[in-house]
């Protein structure tokens, strides 16, 4: 097996002391000669991690013996390198950007559809209630491009913060459909479904986004790869670098 662990979490709870937490977490990373990036924000955390599997795992667990972070789960994947070059923890306003304030997951998160779940609504061509589903990308254009659902709607968005604008644009489209949006990791559909729910579309979040649809589905209705922010470039339905 590959000797470099890679995980990827995030969870939106609020953190009023996400400056002073900041140096915190980069100093015990570097001490436990990790890298990759470690974003903070009033509304949560976002974090890419590699390097030795128990000191990755480690340091996820004293983030858990912290209250705010007790619900913080994560996605694994294995290289043969380092995907990342340096070890980076940045302080922002959001930790994924939308510029909607009122969208504040930390206070509750859209209904999610378990990926087993999904599977069996995409196998049947509907959901339990009998409603066509429809697959949502919430990435970038150029992420899109490397992989996606059978049949997904792509709006092309360049960013995020497009996304509103283009869910107003096309929620006429959804009407009566049963629409999950889904993202690399669960953190741009988790907003983008609260979103969409509040502007009278029913939406639900993949949860634990694509990554997590891979490690316990596969591939099943996945055409292509998974753009990811480190070297690796994609991954493979079998979490394999490309």
């Amino acid at each position: 097996m590959p000797a470099v662990l890679n995980a990827s979490a995030y969870l939106f709870t609020r953190l009023d002391d996400a400056p002073e937490l900041g140096p915190l977490l980069r100093a015990r990373a570097l001490a436990a000669g990790l890298k990759g990036t470690i974003l903070l924000a009033e509304e949560g955390i976002n974090l890419f991690l590699a390097g030795d599997p128990d000191a990755v795992r480690s340091f996820i667990d004293d983030l858990r013996a912290d209250p705010r972070f007790a619900a913080l789960t994560t996605k694994e994947s294995w290289s043969a390198d380092q995907p990342f070059g340096k070890m980076l923890v940045k302080v922002k306003r959001e930790i994924i950007r939308m510029d909607r304030p009122t969208i504040r997951p930390e206070s509750g998160r859209a209904p999610a559809v378990a990926p087993a779940t999904l599977r069996r609504w995409l196998d049947q061509g509907h959901d339990d209630d009998g409603r066509e589903v429809v697959m949502l990308d919430t990435r970038n254009a150029f992420e899109v491009d490397y992989g996606t659902f059978h049949g997904a709607v792509d709006w092309r968005i360049e960013r995020f913060t497009q996304f509103p604008d283009a869910a107003a644009s096309h929620r006429d489209d959804l009407a009566g459909k049963t629409v999950v949006s889904f993202c690399t990791g669960g953190i741009r559909c988790e907003k983008a479904a609260i979103h969409l729910r509040e502007v009278g579309v029913h939406a639900l979040q993949l949860d634990g986004g694509i990554l997590g649809y891979f490690e316990q589905v596969g591939g099943d209705h996945w055409a292509g790869e998974c753009f990811v922010f480190d070297e690796r470039e994609a991954l493979s339905p079998d979490l394999a670098p490309r």
